[in-house]
């Protein structure tokens, strides 16, 4: 073989050599990068088909919690805008004054006594509805047989189931040609009796009498003078 063929087959082996190499590289290369992408490919995929984590989960039940708070203070809000809105609207009621004025009762017994009381003004007792407090009272006790007995007092309690009054303060008694005045002046409608005590003095043109108390019958005007007390005595002085 010649010089000259030798060299030509030294340059083609070196050519072949180079290309098998470049190939080799070639396919090699591309054997990694798609073995990359298909491992990032399934990372990705695996990432994503993962559940989502408990954090996300415990601030989805925070939003939950919170907006159930909010729905029941906004169910608060409008309730107490509905009873704000009712007590608004409904209507007042009137106000019930318990002052009576001029009031007048008369009441007769069986046995034809009449008895009128009169006030400029009155209102029901707190503790009983039978009671009526009256001020600026007088009183008129009348029959056709006896002569007329007038009261006069700044206050009385006057009670209608039983027909018993009670002057007080500033009391005074007219009947016949007496005066009596004391602090307190009992009425008993039914038994016709009639009781003053506290201070009790009666007058007459002829005499001043000064007692502890005394008792009046309303059907016979007979009148029981007793002192205070067993130590007292009552007194009396001559006009």
């Amino acid at each position: 073989m010649s010089l000259k063929s030798l060299f030509q087959v030294i340059i083609i082996l070196i050519i072949v050599i180079i290309l098998g190499g470049v190939y080799f590289n070639y396919f090699t290369n591309n054997n990694k990068v798609s073995l990359e992408n298909n491992d990032k490919k399934i990372q990705t995929e695996t990432v994503e088909s993962k559940p989502k984590k408990k954090e996300i989960n415990t601030q989805s039940d925070k939003t939950t919690v919170k907006t159930e708070k909010d729905a029941s203070t906004n169910l608060k809000e409008v309730e107490n805008k509905d009873i704000n809105l009712k007590k608004k609207t409904k209507p007042n009621k009137p106000k019930i004054n318990n002052i009576v004025k001029d009031i007048e009762y008369l009441t007769t017994d069986k046995n034809g006594n009449k008895y009128k009381i009169l006030a400029t003004s009155g209102r029901t007792n707190s503790e009983n509805d039978n009671i009526l407090d009256l001020d600026n009272v007088r009183g008129i006790i009348a029959s056709n047989e006896r002569s007329t007995v007038y009261i006069v007092s700044d206050f009385a309690e006057y009670n209608s189931s039983n027909l018993k009054s009670n002057f007080y303060q500033n009391v005074v008694i007219n009947y016949e040609d007496k005066e009596i005045t004391c602090d307190y002046f009992d009425v008993d409608m039914q038994t016709n009796i009639a009781i003053a005590y506290n201070n009790v003095v009666v007058k007459d043109p002829k005499s001043t009498m000064k007692a502890g108390k005394i008792i009046l019958n309303i059907k016979t005007k007979v009148i029981n003078i007793n002192p205070k007390n067993k130590k007292s005595k009552v007194t009396v002085k001559i006009n």
